[in-house]
């Protein structure tokens, strides 16, 4: 990740391979208003425009990069993401973006560190057409804020965020022979070793079957790697309120029993993509310092078919003592959640949120670059959705309504029925599935099966792979609880 700088340099003289200009109106073209009419730049949204400077400026290339005339923090962020995917070949780049506050320069400073990322673990020097390419080191935004206490506040934000999103990237993009349960458990525990404030316990198949985690265990019994479930604990002497996260760790998904087709399990290393995201944001708020106490709840497995693999028609017995009848061993995340969902109860946490690429229904509804919002408290939902706009991440609000809360209590031999009796609504009867576990605490969950991972071509911040979506909402929605933003 590039090291991210502030200077008041003028963009003209300022020291850089590469200068990245932000063009909201005609006055910002400058002496390269010619140039940039020769080029075709109309300044329509998300457009860039690569060229050299001919003198004009210091840096030999000047990029582009089109802004509203009044850009908010969003736009900032995507247009520094945009100037640095442009600047292929560039070790430094000096970015003159117009930033009106420390809160766009942090912006700007995110853009930067999530634009530049990549995942090249298993790519060969021989095999990588991009082996040559030079990576982004240094990044410096020009703004008159530099020389304020503040900025520095924001950039460290701004890094810290950036690295959690990158963390919780690299695991989605891990192949998922590369990381099962045990592995992606040991990836955790080496990660929260990096701050001495998150304390972390480890629960193997022999304590999950003591603390009567029946649906982690029945997800996880048709693999040869046993499931695990990663209780993280930051717990400051000055917190003010106690978050509880939630996330779906199937570390491969091929359906059990009800097996999904060969290209319905392709890219299934991305099953989760919500444990990564509760875990990268737990780190992440520990080393802010912010002053919340937070549980999280990492429930892993291998979901796999085999000759003990859990059966349509057989019915689990959930940490709260609740029964369920599995109709369906594809819709597995709802199961280990429950546990998860009940253990967060027990702590008695203030507020929940779950995280999880959960249904395909909810990308039917909102597409692949928006996340599910649905939960048992408007007020909390509505702080929840202001944080993902605050963060930048597209969400939306969808309703549990009372068909399918009564649908989830139809089974004829249990309490709980696990699978939608029928073919509409799955991502509500989901959501009502989890409500049962919850209480009467405030409850967000977060189904973030569509975008979780972006197998098209990269844009704005969002890389080919992993993307890291909900870890900026969870920061944000910690500081909202904690009062310290």
């Amino acid at each position: 990740m590039p090291t991210v700088t502030v200077s008041t340099a003028k963009p003209t003289t300022a020291q850089a391979e590469v200068l990245i200009l932000g063009i909201r109106t005609d006055e910002d073209k400058g002496e390269l208003a010619e140039t940039l009419d020769l080029m075709g730049f109309s300044g329509e949204k998300g457009q860039t425009s690569r060229f050299p400077s001919g003198g004009a400026t210091t840096a030999p290339v000047v990029i582009a990069v089109a802004l509203p005339e009044e850009p908010t923090a969003e736009d900032l962020r995507r247009a520094a993401a945009n100037g640095v995917r442009a600047a292929k070949n560039a070790a430094s780049v000096a970015l003159a973006l117009h930033p009106a506050g420390v809160d766009e320069v942090e912006a700007i400073a995110e853009g930067v560190a999530l634009g530049s990322y990549r995942y090249d673990a298993y790519k060969s020097a021989d095999a990588d057409k991009d082996a040559k390419r030079v990576d982004l080191t240094s990044a410096v935004i020009l703004t008159a804020f530099a020389r304020q206490a503040s900025t520095d506040t924001v950039l460290e934000r701004a890094a810290t965020v950036a690295e959690a999103v990158n963390t919780a990237r690299d695991w989605v993009n891990t192949p998922p022979g590369d990381l099962r349960p045990a592995d992606f458990a040991e990836a955790i525990t080496a990660h929260a070793a990096s701050t001495d404030t998150v304390k972390v316990q480890v629960w193997d198949e022999k304590r999950l079957a003591k603390e009567n985690c029946g649906g982690i265990l029945g997800v996880g019994r048709g693999s040869d790697s046993p499931p695990r479930l990663v209780v993280m604990s930051y717990e400051p002497a000055d917190a003010v309120s106690h978050l509880a996260l939630v996330g779906k760790g199937i570390t491969f998904d091929s359906g059990g029993l009800s097996i999904k087709s060969g290209p319905g399990m392709s890219t299934m290393k991305i099953d989760m993509a919500g444990a990564a995201a509760i875990v990268a944001a737990t780190v992440a708020i520990a080393r802010l310092g912010l002053p919340i106490r937070v549980t999280a709840y990492a429930c892993i497995a291998e979901n796999m078919p085999s000759g003990d693999a859990t059966r349509p028609g057989d019915v689990l017995r959930m940490r709260n003592g609740s029964t369920v009848e599995v109709l369906n061993t594809d819709a597995e995340g709802r199961l280990v959640l429950a546990d998860g969902l009940a253990l967060a109860v027990e702590a008695q946490a203030d507020h929940i949120v779950d995280v999880a690429t959960l249904t395909g229904a909810c990308v039917v509804a909102l597409g692949e670059r928006t996340s599910g919002i649905l939960g048992n408290d408007e007020q909390f939902g509505e702080t929840v959705l202001a944080s993902s706009r605050s963060a930048g991440e597209s969400m939306w609000p969808l309703p549990i309504v009372e068909e399918v809360k009564t649908a989830v209590r139809t089974s004829k031999i249990a309490d709980l029925r696990q699978h939608n009796p029928k073919p509409y609504g799955g991502t509500l009867f989901a959501a009502a599935f989890l409500r049962e576990f919850v209480g009467d605490i405030p409850w967000a969950h977060l189904d973030i099966a569509g975008p979780s991972f972006n197998d098209g071509s990269a844009y704005d911040y969002t890389p080919n792979g992993g993307t890291g979506v909900g870890v900026r909402t969870l920061v944000r929605l910690a500081s909202e609880l904690a009062g310290a933003r």
